[in-house]
């Protein structure tokens, strides 16, 4: 049992269910619904309910509430602080859980909320709140940031950590994902998911805390491995990483980071605690100078998608599980579609490799085709960087306009390693689909949605298709095996992956 402040335990986790609901009924409404997926409270705004009349619609929602009720009255037209004062006073005479508010009123537990423009001066913030609160006056204080740089977060994690009052601190937006997703492990109280149906930018699901991210289960020694990309909210990482960090045992949790400026994320997020991280776009090729040692193949390639801190020295250690992944998810499609034993050492050998992108994915393959003996053709809409990458594979780079009308050798083989078609952008496509039909094999590293448009169009053309979803979980095993020291258990990802992706 943890330090109790007021008759309420620091240790306490809750998953929240903040509601808006326009009316009592659908307010009633979301708390079952709320319950139902998991959530132990709710936040309920009665500012959001139309026509609002505070003795009648409280005592019916109250008298109907199906699981502990945090109310919350905020309206904030000038002349109004005295009637939200009256509600709340009314909530907890009526039985409310806990109110949010300024005040301390007796019988029910107090919520102390402050907004902020961004978390810098939050230590000093907290200090001053618990200098001008006595102790016995308020069981929660809550402070609330704008969105901001995902840099900033650590100060609300250090509150959290160090605070000797129960905490509830996050910031709203997508950059402030990771301070619900890590409320838990810093010693805050409640995180806070919406209910299905009622998604909010930077507010998790009920859903995805429970079972993706299994929140309840981490603890102090939770490492954490964070996914730095920019955008982030397309990633499925995290529906495989946490299911088999738990699967094996293995105190860990994966989650999204978006992340603005890599100089300034690594100068903060610089704590043991954060173990590990996946790189996504756009930051591959970038992320190498912030790595203190670099592996072969990643420095090969010139870009990295694996970042493990090593324990015994907190280094960085830079790798790229992207270039094999990739090329050996084309060579099996290419050996399942032949009758013959293959009589080379690669089924790429001597074949032309188009490529269209010349980022961090486009290098892996590159570099991987490179050295199964594949001829490199690049294309990129950077036409510098496309032949920069040539030159370092010995290839050819041609300009980005020409790939429609550009007529590849028999047996060619088209790799796709630019956004283009990723979710929620379905439609795009990079190359024309009269174009596929002159291709053996097309592999597109886009893996949300799992069959892209080039795919379907690829299929229809008569090529082999080799989705990214493929090379997502080979990378992902690798990384696994580099983020825990543990062999991954394949045959549990691959149905993860089946099933959720």
């Amino acid at each position: 049992m943890g330090t109790v402040f007021n008759g309420f335990s620091k240790n306490s986790r809750m998953i929240c269910a903040p509601l808006m609901g326009q009316s009592v009924e659908q307010m009633l409404n979301g708390m079952h619904q709320a319950k139902f997926e998991g959530a132990d409270v709710v936040e309920i705004r009665l500012d959001c309910i139309s026509n609002f009349q505070p003795f009648r619609d409280l005592k019916l929602l109250l008298e109907n509430k199906p699981l502990p009720v945090v109310v919350v009255f905020g309206p904030t037209w000038q002349g109004y602080e005295h009637k939200k004062l009256q509600v709340l006073v009314l909530a907890k005479d009526l039985g409310a859980d806990y109110v949010d508010l300024e005040l301390k009123l007796n019988g029910t537990k107090i919520i102390v909320s402050c907004s902020l423009d961004n978390f810098t001066t939050l230590k000093e913030d907290l200090s001053r709140l618990i200098t001008e609160i006595p102790s016995n006056q308020v069981d929660i204080i809550k402070f609330v940031s704008r969105e901001t740089n995902i840099t900033e977060l650590v100060n609300a994690f250090d509150v959290l950590s160090h605070s000797k009052v129960p905490v509830i601190a996050y910031c709203t937006g997508e950059r402030g994902l990771i301070s619900q997703l890590l409320s838990f492990k810093f010693g805050g109280i409640f995180a806070y998911g919406s209910i299905e149906g009622s998604a909010t930018p930077g507010l998790p699901s009920i859903d995805s805390l429970r079972q993706a991210y299994g929140v309840k289960n981490i603890d102090r020694n939770t490492e954490i491995f964070g996914l730095i990309s920019k955008p982030v909210s397309h990633s499925k990482g995290p529906i495989l990483h946490n299911p088999t960090f738990r699967h094996v045992g293995y105190n860990g949790m994966y989650v999204p980071m978006l992340v603005d400026n890599l100089k300034e994320f690594f100068s903060v997020y610089s704590s043991p605690d954060f173990a590990g991280f996946s790189v996504g776009i756009p930051y591959k090729e970038a992320v190498i100078d912030f790595c203190d040692e670099v592996h072969p193949l990643a420095q090969s390639v010139g870009a990295v998608n694996t970042i493990v801190r090593r324990r015994n020295d907190g280094k960085l250690v830079g790798y790229n599980t992207d270039c094999e992944a990739a090329i050996t998810a084309i060579e099996d499609a290419l050996e399942g579609c032949s009758d013959l034993e293959p009589l080379l050492p690669s089924p790429l050998t001597g074949k032309q490799f188009v490529l269209v992108g010349a980022g961090g994915a486009g290098r892996a393959l590159a570099v991987g085709a490179k050295i199964r003996g594949a001829r490199v053709v690049v294309f990129d809409i950077d036409f510098e960087r496309a032949k920069s990458l040539a030159a370092a594979v010995a290839g050819e780079a041609l300009p980005f306009e020409d790939l429609c009308t550009f007529q590849p050798e028999e047996d060619a083989i088209l790799a796709n390693a630019t956004p283009l078609g990723m979710h929620p952008n379905t439609d795009r496509i990079p190359v024309p689909k009269e174009a596929l039909r002159d291709y053996k094999l097309v592999f597109d590293s886009v893996y949300n949605p799992r069959k892209t448009r080039l795919l379907k169009e690829a299929e229809a053309a008569g090529a082999i298709i080799v989705s990214g979803v493929e090379m997502f979980f080979r990378q992902a095993a690798a990384q696994f095996g580099l983020f825990t020291g543990q062999k991954a258990p394949e045959e549990f990802m691959r149905e993860i992956i089946l099933e959720k992706f």
